[in-house]
């Protein structure tokens, strides 16, 4: 039983050192040398998957997409779900469960974006203020919302996948915890929905990776 349920959240060790962080990086140590070196079925698997979020991204960004524009997404999509996969391994730290993490992502892309788009295409940013169509009266209005609207983005992307991950590690324990004490039926019954809710967790951790890298895509293609 343990006596904080967000203890599972908490990077320090027992000695008060931050470990947990280098943690993340475990999956890096267990894959196999050949991985890198030798073409495998891991291997072709991992390139058509990112040759395919390539030509997702690229469809997304549009005509006036530069070389290597996708290359950062496609970096975004694997780390975010290389830690949140890793993150369901026991005794694994999951780093994308803290919004230091989360927003140090979404953050520093936000405002590059932002700077981009308002240092080379000024105009077309303000045009994204007011959509076609808006009566005079509600210009104004319009234009608070859609500047509010820009401004939450990278908040709403850092809680959007720290939360997700964190749901279904805290009801994964809620789970875990109620085993010690319950009957073999009951018993069995938790180990079922354990297993399941596993499998619907590395699910999550696959689609928010994705939502993220897609959702931050479409924000650059605004600017471009």
């Amino acid at each position: 039983m343990i006596s904080n349920l967000f203890s599972i959240f908490d990077p320090r060790t027992t000695f008060g050192i931050s470990f947990n962080w280098l943690r993340t990086f475990v999956g890096l140590i267990i894959l196999p040398l050949g991985f890198w070196v030798t073409s495998n079925r891991y291997s072709i698997f991992v390139k058509k998957l990112l040759w395919s979020l390539h030509q997702e991204f690229m469809t997304l960004l549009g005509p006036n997409v530069k070389p290597g524009h996708t290359l950062m997404f496609i970096t975004f999509f694997i780390f975010i779900l290389f830690n949140n996969l890793f993150g369901l391994v026991p005794y694994i730290f999951t780093a994308t469960s803290h919004l230091v993490v989360t927003l140090g992502i979404s953050l520093p892309v936000w405002l590059a974006i932002i700077l981009y788009g308002w240092l080379n295409h000024t105009k077309h940013i303000l045009a994204h203020l007011v959509p076609l169509g808006t009566p005079g009266a509600l210009i104004p209005l319009i234009v608070i919302i859609e500047t509010v609207r820009n401004i939450i983005r990278p908040g709403t992307l850092a809680v959007r996948l720290a939360a997700n991950i964190i749901a279904g590690h805290l009801l994964l324990v809620l789970l875990g915890n109620q085993g010690p004490g319950a009957s073999s039926a009951i018993l069995g019954v938790l180990l079922v929905v354990q297993v399941l809710l596993l499998v619907l967790e590395t699910a999550v951790a696959a689609i928010q990776s994705y939502v993220f890298a897609v959702l931050s895509t479409l924000y650059s293609s605004e600017v471009i």
